[in-house]
């Protein structure tokens, strides 16, 4: 699902394909890592270890030498030279998507179980706009949780613009608009932009952060939203 939104030169790897138990993946932690994250509960830990376990495997799809990614600011993940990605988990799934750095200036994923929103959530994390569009595209396509992804859409623009900003981004601080292009029943998939309402310089050299273009898709019983960023001139690879 998750390869689904991503294009082709982007690796994805989930935790079921990895072949490590969660014990394996805690062992297998490098010690910075595994002290970053010592003092969390079980199951932190153990998102933790995965989401690196798939972090490793992706790095050995893309011919590089596995590393440690270890938390940074904001509980970013640092990545090695050369290389750029992004960490997602959820119940019942963990994952990674790594790309080269001279191919994809930044990246953010983010999957959610496609459910609807705890109560009063959607007005925490919407602009006005964004809950009316929500709440009449339930109206019409109910079985699809708008809501859910909407705050995936979020999510992932901030892991695609902290990277190259360093700086906070607020649920109101970008404007998502989401373009549905294909919906069946409960799946469903389309295009998503991010507009930034904030100073969107960049601190990388490249180009403000205007507007982060992605796409969003439903089906297995999660919601994902992706966003890949290019550098400058460098072509789009399509799915």
């Amino acid at each position: 699902m998750i390869r689904d939104v991503l294009p082709d030169d982007v690796v994805a790897v989930t935790f079921d394909e990895v072949g490590l138990s969660d014990a394996d993946a805690l062992a297998a932690l490098h010690p910075v890592g595994a002290d970053q994250i010592g003092g969390a509960v079980e199951s932190r830990r153990i998102e933790f270890a995965a989401a690196r376990a798939c972090a490793r495997e992706a790095m050995h799809r893309l011919g590089l030498p596995a590393a440690p990614v270890v938390r940074g600011g904001r509980g970013m993940p640092v990545w090695p030279a050369g290389v750029v990605g992004t960490l997602t988990h959820t119940d019942g799934l963990r994952a990674a998507a790594l790309a080269r750095a001279d191919a994809v200036r930044s990246l953010g994923v983010d999957v959610e179980p496609h459910g609807p929103l705890p109560e009063g959530v959607l007005d925490a994390v919407a602009l006005p706009e964004e809950s009316a569009w929500v709440r009449a595209a339930l109206g019409e396509e109910p079985d699809v949780r708008w809501d859910r992804v909407l705050f995936t859409a979020k999510e992932a623009t901030y892991k695609a613009w902290f990277p190259l900003t360093r700086r906070w981004l607020g649920f109101a601080d970008a404007r998502i608009t989401l373009v549905p292009t294909r919906v069946a029943g409960g799946a469903a998939e389309g295009e998503l932009r991010s507009r930034i309402l904030i100073d969107p310089h960049a601190v990388d050299g490249g180009p403000d952060l205007l507007d982060l273009r992605g796409r969003w898709a439903v089906r297995d019983g999660y919601v994902v939203s992706a966003i890949v960023l290019r550098p400058a001139r460098v072509d789009s690879v399509e799915p």
